[in-house]
């Protein structure tokens, strides 16, 4: 803040001392003793004007940026070509100058906004990374609504495991509004927890996360729009949205499931190995105990029905990995019975 306070002082200064200058110069104005500080009071405007410009064209990608002046150039080409017939073969000088503007800002305008428009159409999965750096060569990564309202990304995030670029479209940031202005307080508060993460992320040194105003018009629903984002700039969808996932990896996408990287995650159990759990309800076929790890991992015990509310020994005979998760089936070790716990 301090050095951002310091470079706009200057330039004020070196923006107000030369307008003084430069009105004082003048020779109409040179009988008006306060023309120069006019022109230092304009040149501080400008200094203004510059640093307000600043603040908005920082959010604009560089690939915009890009693309509309190249556009601009362009555009300004082919409205010195379509004035030349007139400057040529028409014989009314004073009307070249305002046929130039004309065909200039028509043109020009045209070039500005197609060209920014369309070099963000183009599939750029490699960006610079914050400080400008070289490029990281990672693809991007089109945050769901699901995964930022969940929250754990941030978390993921913090253990600098995620690197790269994050892309947030603008019809999720819209969805993500929506649900923070809800009238349920559930949903409201939910929106506003996603918001939140947004801006958590936005913190993250090693992360870049862009929005961006790409749609897919011809798409119905959140997803469709999604998985159409993704595969026109073949990036990556992170969600942890089962229905989608499979959707998108139907069509080609890569898919970063949050639910995948937390089952992953778990201790690893083989068959054999023991473990002390404790018996809360009884499980779907007879007889069957039901116990839960720490990490949520379902332990289904046979024939320890009768051991609900007590700690026991079990032994492993089998791990069944699904997508929902994983679940252990175990038979109790040594015929033990347990003690019952308060």
């Amino acid at each position: 803040m301090l050095q951002k306070a310091i470079t706009g002082t200057i330039l004020g200064v070196i923006c107000a001392v030369s307008g003084y200058l430069i009105a004082s110069q003048i020779p109409q104005f040179g009988h008006l003793r306060w023309a120069g500080w006019v022109g230092g009071v304009a040149g501080l405007a400008v200094a203004f004007v510059t640093m307000a410009l600043e603040q908005l064209i920082k959010r604009i990608p560089l690939k915009t940026i890009l693309g509309s002046t190249l556009g601009l150039f362009v555009g300004l080409g082919i409205g010195k070509l379509a004035s030349y017939p007139f400057d040529k073969y028409l014989e009314l000088p004073n009307l070249q100058i305002p046929l130039y503007i004309f065909f200039s800002a028509i043109f020009g305008y045209i070039g500005l906004v197609l060209g920014g428009k369309k070099m963000s159409e183009i599939s750029t999965p490699y960006f610079l990374e914050p400080g400008g750096k070289a490029p990281s060569r990672l693809p991007l990564k089109i945050l769901d609504t699901s995964v930022i309202i969940d929250g754990r990304i941030a978390d993921i995030t913090d253990t600098g495991f995620v690197e790269g670029t994050l892309l947030v479209p603008k019809f999720i940031l819209e969805e993500l509004q929506y649900v923070a202005d809800s009238s349920d307080d559930m949903r409201r508060s939910r929106g506003r927890r996603g918001l939140d993460i947004l801006k958590r992320l936005q913190q993250q040194n090693h992360l870049r996360v862009e929005f961006t105003d790409e749609d897919v018009p011809n798409a119905a629903g959140v997803d469709s729009k999604l998985v159409g984002l993704g595969l026109k700039l073949h990036a990556k969808i992170l969600t942890n949205d089962f229905n989608l996932h499979k959707v998108a990896e139907l069509q080609g996408l890569e898919v970063l499931n949050i639910n995948q990287l937390a089952n992953a995650m778990k201790p690893a159990v083989l068959p054999g190995e023991s473990m002390q759990v404790q018996i809360l309800r009884e499980g779907k076929s007879q007889g069957q105990g039901v116990a839960y790890l720490d990490d949520g991992t379902m332990v289904v015990i046979e024939n320890a029905r009768r051991y609900i509310g007590k700690e026991i020994e079990v032994s492993v005979t089998s791990v069944l990995q699904t997508t929902a998760g994983r679940m252990i089936f175990s038979e109790i070790k040594n015929n033990g019975p347990g003690r019952k716990v308060s």
